[in-house]
């Protein structure tokens, strides 16, 4: 329960983020960098009197029935949440926060910084196995069945929007729109692999078995323990080696404390971790 009152807290902080970024800096100024919202914002153009919100709402429908065939029921339930609450956050904003003019005149600094929040509001819905709507879907749909990273998957699916928006636009803003569809493909894949981050810990103690019990018993992880030979000292010993999260590395550190100050332990990032409690797929 309360594991799933948590990933569905984090899925709306998401969404907020993505909301944030759509009304406050893409359609003041007419930044249309690919998804529904890009679309949303071009047809907005020639139909001032609909609200962005509403016409995302209508797209992000029909790509929900897409993303429901092609990625399943578990998928459909929570995207359908973030497809309708986005659509009524972004339409919110508009009635709560009209926007009559842009924030600034520096049109790339509100692109980069939008981009920022709507890279991480993505990585976060990403990471509960949703989407927040709109084009993310057919990203979501290659990167299942032809392997294509996401940042690769949300480019290939956005650039025409965006190189469409020059026409409509003007040149100048659709190159700032191209350029924010490749920014946003760097900032989304970092942003998701910061995310990812695990610890691999190597550990060699004479109090091991103490350590390997904390490590199974408390921390719920598995390890690996292989026999080594010190080349100064000719003793073997045993080297612990396991695979946590940046909370539990933590937690062991603070036990290795009490535990053995003398322990040699090693830790390196890990970015793509497989099974054993750990994600099935990236």
């Amino acid at each position: 329960m309360k594991k799933n009152i948590k990933e569905w807290s984090i899925l709306t902080v998401g969404l907020l983020l993505i909301a944030t970024y759509v009304h406050f800096f893409l359609a003041p100024n007419q930044l249309a960098t690919g998804g529904t919202s890009g679309l949303s914002i071009i047809i907005h153009h020639y139909f001032p009197g609909v609200p962005v919100g509403a016409i995302m709402l209508g797209f992000e429908l029909v790509l929900f029935v897409i993303g429901f065939i092609f990625l399943g029921a578990a998928f459909g339930t929570r995207t359908v949440y973030a497809s309708l609450t986005l659509s009524f956050l972004v339409w919110a904003f508009d009635y709560l926060f009209p926007m009559t003019a842009p924030l600034s005149d520096d049109k790339l600094i509100q692109l980069i910084l939008g981009i920022s929040l709507d890279a991480l509001g993505l990585a976060l819905i990403f990471k509960q196995n949703a989407s927040s709507g709109g084009t993310d879907i057919i990203a979501m749909i290659l990167n299942k069945y032809l392997s294509l990273n996401m940042g690769l998957a949300m480019l290939a699916a956005d650039s025409l929007i965006a190189a469409s928006s020059s026409l409509v636009f003007g040149f100048e803003t659709g190159m700032y729109a191209i350029f924010g569809v490749f920014f946003a493909a760097i900032m989304i894949n970092f942003v998701l692999k910061q995310l990812q981050i695990t610890k691999q810990i190597m550990i060699i103690s004479n109090h091991g078995e103490e350590i390997k019990r904390y490590i199974v018993s408390e921390l719920k992880r598995g390890a690996t323990v292989q026999t080594a030979k010190g080349a100064f000292t000719n003793d073997s010993k045993e080297v612990i080696t396991t695979v946590l999260s940046r909370k539990e590395l933590l937690r062991l550190k603070k036990h290795l404390i009490n535990v053995d100050q003398k322990a040699f332990v090693t830790i390196q990032d890990t970015s793509e971790i497989l099974g054993n409690g750990f994600a099935r797929s990236i």
